[in-house]
């Protein structure tokens, strides 16, 4: 007689609930699994067939089907080799249990042991939305699978131990839900401290911006100049993350298969800094079976584009959808995801393909044609989107050997966490926690400018031939300053300095 089983199936960040049927009957011994699969759930044949025989129990010699339901949804991963082995053994008589009420996921090793799988927070999190009381998971997932509450986690070791548990000969009890608590700033042990930086107080004024606000940022100067030691020392002043984003960040790590096993939840801001020869299927995802890319990866922190022209251009144009609607959309021909990008983009970039172009201490080796290429890499509507555009000049000798310390990386970022505390207030009740993610209706709300700052944004307007997103933008950033200052209203002073951060002519 066929036996049902439960599963799941990891599409995107969601998951949907998947019968895993099988049947046992006279014919030649073989074994079908049908139903969408790929090619690591075909391989499954052998892992089960191995990890049954090895617990002590026979695999049927009969022809036996395994249908994955519903069969119209794509399946990958052996995350499907328990479900399928209790399938088989219920239905050739060897173990009887009650199936209803609950999912069962993890990867069988040949001797029956469970491994680590991938996407676990997601499938609980669909697993308490269904009403399901019972999960059970390989033992190493489990305190990630506990984050989620009203739920039954099983931590299971291997099948053998699993079948006497519903044979009642151990008794294996489910591990009570994690308390996720106020996440804990831990002090970060860095050699990019802001206090060991020498000079560049222009930029790193603006980066304390940036992370106050999760404004995107682009430093430009000469070789040597910082610009990249300035981009690893923001990771020590950022916010630190809430509860809720804290979930959603190990949400993405968990499916990706990025997520530490020694540390279930992600509690400290991403920074990804991939490499400029990234695709652009490697920077905002997709694949056969869509997976996150960097920008999703990024969500919540720090996208780090260091040595911005050297990327391809097609790439970097994939960035600006996404940088609008913090969002990215993967289309494919059966299905259309969707994956978060919430994410604060830092880049650098030299002038110039020799580095010197504007120095007034080394002569720029370039001609005009190979700088106007070099620059042209980058469109305007993507420069359009970033929000401070600032110079990073060489350093003075004499700020080089001065042994006076700068501010460091706890102070400033203690100013950074009051500034968020003021915006998460602000929009609670809101999904916005930034400036930077404020839309047309918030903008009119919160960033009203009185009639002198007014004045200043309509002559700069029309003599640094503004957009209207960089007018809009302008005004983000300076609640932000604002905000830094502790003032309810936006200044004139607040309006001067941000628009210091934009280029002098938008292209």
């Amino acid at each position: 007689m066929p036996s049902k089983v439960y599963s799941a199936a990891v599409i995107g960040l969601d998951c949907e609930l998947v019968e895993v049927e099988a049947d046992i009957f006279n014919g030649l011994p073989k074994t079908a699994i049908v139903g969408l699969p790929d090619m690591a759930i075909q391989e499954s044949r052998d892992r089960v067939k191995s990890s049954i025989k090895n617990s002590g129990f026979f695999y049927p010699t009969n022809s036996t089907t395994v249908n994955l339901a519903p069969a119209d949804l794509k399946k990958e991963g052996p995350a499907y080799d328990l479900p399928i082995s209790l399938g088989i053994l219920k239905a050739s008589g060897q173990i009887d249990f009650d199936a209803e009420g609950k999912v069962f996921v993890g990867e069988l090793a040949l001797d029956g042991s469970l491994r680590h799988i991938n996407g676990i927070i997601s499938i609980a999190t669909m697993v308490r939305k269904k009403g399901i009381k019972d999960f059970y998971v390989p033992e190493i997932n489990s305190k990630e699978a506990s984050l989620i509450p009203n739920i039954n986690v099983y931590p299971i070791k291997n099948l053998l131990q699993l079948i006497k548990h519903f044979k009642n000969e151990i008794q294996i009890n489910p591990i009570k839900c994690s308390k996720i608590k106020e996440i804990e700033r831990e002090e970060i042990q860095s050699k990019y401290d802001m206090a060991y930086v020498k000079g560049q107080e222009h930029a790193k004024r603006a980066l304390e911006i940036a992370a106050a606000g999760g404004h995107n940022i682009l430093m430009s100067g000469p070789p040597g100049s910082g610009k990249t030691l300035l981009a690893r020392t923001l990771a020590t002043i950022l916010p630190k993350l809430s509860i809720e984003e804290s979930l959603e960040a190990t949400k993405i790590y968990s499916i990706a298969g990025l997520l530490p096993a020694d540390e279930p939840m992600i509690i400290r801001r991403p920074f990804r800094a991939p490499h400029h020869t990234s695709s652009g299927v490697s920077l905002v995802g997709g694949g056969a079976y869509p997976r996150p890319g960097e920008i999703s990866l990024a969500h919540r922190g720090v996208l780090f584009l260091d040595e911005l022209p050297e990327f391809d251009r097609r790439v970097l144009e994939n960035l600006r959808q996404p940088l609008e609607d913090n969002i990215i959309q993967i289309s494919r021909a059966q299905q259309t995801l969707s994956f978060p990008a919430k994410f604060t983009l830092v880049a650098s970039m030299n002038p110039c393909p020799c580095g010197y172009y504007g120095s007034q201490d080394q002569e720029c080796r370039c001609t005009p044609m190979e700088i106007a290429r070099y620059q042209k890499k980058i469109s305007g509507p993507l420069l359009d989107r970033i929000d401070i555009h600032i110079q990073v000049p060489k350093v003075k000798y004499e700020k080089l050997t001065d042994e006076t310390l700068a501010e460091p990386s706890k102070q400033l970022r203690d100013h950074v966490q009051e500034a968020r505390e003021i915006q998460i207030n602000r929009f609670s009740g809101t999904k916005i926690t930034a400036n930077s993610e404020m839309g047309n209706l918030e903008i009119k709300k919160y960033c009203q400018i009185d009639n002198n700052s007014q004045e200043l944004m309509r002559s700069a307007v029309n003599q640094m031939n503004l957009s209207a997103r960089a007018y809009f933008r302008i005004l983000k950033l300076s609640r932000t300053i604002a905000d830094l200052d502790k003032k309810p209203n936006i200044e004139t002073s607040h309006i001067a300095e941000a628009l210091q951060y934009r280029p002098r002519q938008d292209v």
